[in-house]
């Protein structure tokens, strides 16, 4: 089976976002076709991307000449002219791109795009925004959103988890999260087990519900 993650990937709009995305996906090992219609911005990326190109995306002759069609995933990472975000989110569902990202600046903006075809929706400013908030208001490390029910936290062991294998601290029928991995101070993260035993300096990810992974961050 082909390994999808190096399909090349078509980005257009190199925003903060688009640029961020496409320089990612380029340190990854996946070419990428960065597009955009201001020439200055392309001149800056060029030489760090795949390919750059200065290019009209709501044309679809332009996205013909520029071989979008033979590309199984595309990103539209324009935020602020919402009308060519939408315009050229329906001219790649009318060339059947197999895969469409979408970015979305407002719920009403989302929405228009899954109409159209966008497979996947995703809102930066707003993510970003709720991930600080969580990080910023109590003592996790990191916080991921899974789903809107669950999420993946980083975080420093409670003090009643420390010492006692966690077979014996029965995290997930007292707080109803799981210890999923462990990091210990100056190591890598490796897999838990009922005999982990936690140390003071660990770093741990916990998985489960939103409301039981805050209560859980939040133990002295």
């Amino acid at each position: 089976m082909a390994d999808s993650s190096r399909e090349p990937v078509v980005v257009i709009g190199l925003g903060r976002f688009g640029s961020s995305l496409a320089l990612e996906l380029t340190s990854r090992g996946t070419e990428v076709l960065a597009v955009d219609s201001r020439p200055k911005v392309v001149q800056s990326l060029s030489g760090r991307l795949t390919h750059t190109v200065t290019a009209d995306c709501t044309d679809i002759e332009a996205l013909r000449q520029l071989g979008v069609p033979d590309f199984s995933r595309a990103v539209v990472a324009i935020g602020s002219d919402i009308e060519s975000s939408i315009l050229v989110t329906s001219l790649l569902t009318e060339l059947e791109i197999e895969t469409i990202w979408a970015k979305a600046i407002s719920i009403q903006h989302g929405r228009i795009l899954d109409r159209i075809g966008a497979h996947h929706v995703v809102f930066p400013e707003h993510d970003m925004g709720e991930r600080v908030a969580h990080l910023v208001s109590g003592r996790m490390l990191d916080y991921i959103e899974l789903d809107p029910a669950h999420a993946l936290v980083k975080v420093s062991p409670p003090r009643e988890l420390v010492g006692v294998p966690l077979r014996e601290a029965r995290v997930r029928n007292r707080h109803d999260v799981t210890v999923v991995a462990v990091q210990p101070s100056g190591g890598e993260f490796t897999h838990t087990t009922s005999d982990t035993v936690l140390a003071y300096g660990d770093v741990i990810l916990i998985l489960g519900r939103i409301d039981k992974v805050e209560r859980f961050a939040n133990l002295p």
